[in-house]
């Protein structure tokens, strides 16, 4: 059975309150789970303690036992000092896509062909 650390959706529309649990990877995201360890209210501000209130004896414990943590779980984690998050970079982040390249490439086409009947 794999076992993960991950939040589950509670609270009103628009207004978000997630427990964090520990659910079989199989489970749906807002059903059967095997035990909470912890609670985010992306509601709070950032700096406020009540955000995010974890039992850290019980997530080391399923640490332990194997669980993992999904990535938004992990932040939380890493920022409590119970887990390390490997830092991410991704280079072609910020390239432009296929049809945007195409796009441009037709303008600077379009700019080119102005200036050589100008010369010419």
């Amino acid at each position: 059975m794999s076992l993960k650390i991950r939040l589950t959706r509670g609270g009103a529309k628009k207004r978000p309150y997630y427990r964090i649990v520990v659910a079989d990877a199989r489970a749906p995201r807002d059903g059967r789970f095997i035990e909470k360890v912890g609670a985010y209210d992306p509601m709070k501000a950032k700096d406020d303690p009540a955000r995010i209130v974890l039992d850290t004896e019980k997530v080391q414990a399923w640490l332990a036992k194997g669980a993992q943590p999904t990535d938004r779980v992990l932040r939380f984690l890493d920022a409590a000092g119970l887990a390390k998050r490997p830092a991410r970079n991704n280079p072609q982040k910020a390239e432009p896509g296929d049809k945007a390249k195409e796009r441009a490439a037709k303008r600077a086409e379009k700019a080119a062909a102005p200036a050589e009947d100008a010369a010419a």
